[in-house]
């Protein structure tokens, strides 16, 4: 995540370096106010053009990684329910064995007790 951050701080800071940097230059050149104010207008267009692709193929990979992350997601999800699944019938045939074990032993105990008595 803070890979993002710094891609986005690095790409704002380069788009506000470029602009101050076209508009210091036009203002320093020997041209009419007409030439200059149309330059600027066409330096700024071009600067958001620029920002509008970046931030468009920004999107787009920012999806991707979205994508990418919510398959390997459901994927661990769908394995940890089947994980889940198989305990649930582990556990539950350890309590039926235990419960067969139990009863088995007490029927031997109640016939030893009636062998006994008799």
């Amino acid at each position: 995540m803070s890979e993002r951050n710094d891609i986005s701080s690095k790409l704002a800071y380069f788009l506000i370096g470029a602009g101050v940097g076209a508009i210091v230059a036009l203002l320093f050149a020997p041209k009419s106010g007409q030439e200059l104010r149309e330059d600027i207008a066409g330096a700024t267009r071009r600067s958001l053009d620029y920002a509008n692709q970046n931030v468009k193929a920004l999107g787009q990979k920012a999806s991707a990684l979205y994508e990418a992350g919510r398959e390997k997601t459901s994927g661990l999800i769908d394995h940890s329910k089947e994980v889940l699944q198989e305990q649930k019938e582990r556990v539950s045939a350890a309590i039926e064995a235990g419960k067969r074990a139990y009863q088995e032993k007490k029927a031997a105990s109640a016939a030893a007790i009636e062998g006994e008595q008799s």
